[in-house]
């Protein structure tokens, strides 16, 4: 009989490092555990936690908290071009991403330094710097919460979409992902710089992987915060998406601001460009702030509450709307 630990701090498990409490909590190290729980405790409410890297804790939780700790990577399938590997969810994605340039396969050095665990990546579509998961994502395996059964959901399945999936949509509470397949290169590499940053970095350079890497990493600490230092989820916000006639009348007004392509008939803004725009970059509102360097990160100056990072972000999210009748959509899972 598995037991949980009760009246567990969530502190340690969030990036923001908020306080709050789950009355049960339980680390899960395979999938079998999992079902186990599930099956057994029909009766507790429980929600799934893994890297804690991309939610907000507003409220103490009264039910059970299963930590996603399945750790381990498996060579599947290996060509002299690619390698596919099964990673668990339990992972950390930048451990992973290391582990990838020690072994140099290619495909996801752009996304190193992303919080969070491997089993989250798909539910958010993570991206950075050009890449997103969808280039090498193959598949992944999750526990149907319904039926227990564990079921291999595809790339196409998925319903990626920027920084989404069904996992945060029509199939969100549905599934419990157990375990991520990726479908990596080998050498050569086909290596991405088309960014904007990296591209002036490498200019006439063909780059190693284990280069790039290191260069989005520099970058990246350069702009966001160390979450062990300063508490925060990374970026708050989504860039919005608006239509090229919203965004036409907007530059009217304000001729400085950027864009760059969706689709056709759409562009996306820097929700950053905006918020620094209204002059919250930087400014401090009791407990929480706005980062100094980078207006898309609300960060917790020590012991703020949950709710006042809200409040926070809904004052953000009013005045943006009222300023350029933009709604600014949380990239961070509110609890």
């Amino acid at each position: 009989m598995l037991k949980f630990e009760e009246n567990i701090s969530l502190k340690p498990y969030n990036t923001f490092g908020i306080e709050v409490q789950t009355k049960y909590f339980y680390k899960i190290t395979n999938s079998h555990e999992l079902k186990e729980i599930i099956s057994r405790n029909q009766n507790i409410h429980f929600r799934v936690l893994g890297g804690g890297s991309n939610v907000l804790f507003t409220d103490n939780f009264k039910g059970l908290t299963l930590l996603i700790a399945n750790k381990g990577i498996e060579v599947l399938e290996e060509s002299k071009e690619n390698i596919t590997v099964e990673v668990q969810a339990g992972e950390n994605w930048h451990e992973f991403v290391l582990w990838c340039l020690n072994h140099n396969y290619g495909g996801i050095e752009n996304l190193a330094l992303i919080p969070g665990s491997v089993g989250a990546a798909p539910i958010q579509n993570i991206g950075a710097y050009g890449v997103e998961l969808t280039s090498v994502f193959k598949y992944c395996k999750a526990l149907n919460k319904d039926t227990l059964e564990e079921e291999i959901i595809t790339k196409k399945d998925c319903g990626f979409d920027y920084r989404s999936s069904i996992f945060k949509t029509i199939k969100k509470g549905k599934y419990i992902i157990t375990s991520v397949c990726f479908k990596l290169q080998k050498f050569p590499h086909n290596v991405n710089i088309k960014y904007g940053v990296l591209k002036q970095t490498f200019l006439n350079r063909s780059p190693k992987i284990q280069q790039v890497a290191a260069a989005v990493i520099k970058i990246r600490q350069s702009k966001l915060p160390n979450p062990k230092i300063l508490g925060n989820s990374g970026s708050f916000f989504k860039n919005p998406i608006v239509s090229k006639s919203h965004y036409e009348i907007l530059k009217a007004s304000y001729p400085e601001l950027p864009s760059f392509s969706s689709t056709n008939e759409q562009l996306k803004i820097p929700a950053a460009w905006l918020i620094d725009h209204l002059g919250f970059k930087g400014t401090i509102h009791g407990g929480v702030g706005v980062h100094k360097n980078q207006a898309l990160v609300l960060v917790n100056l020590g012991t703020a509450k949950g709710k006042e990072v809200l409040d926070l972000a809904k004052k953000i999210q009013l005045a943006v709307k009222e300023t350029f009748n933009i709604s600014l959509e949380t990239e961070v899972n509110i609890l």
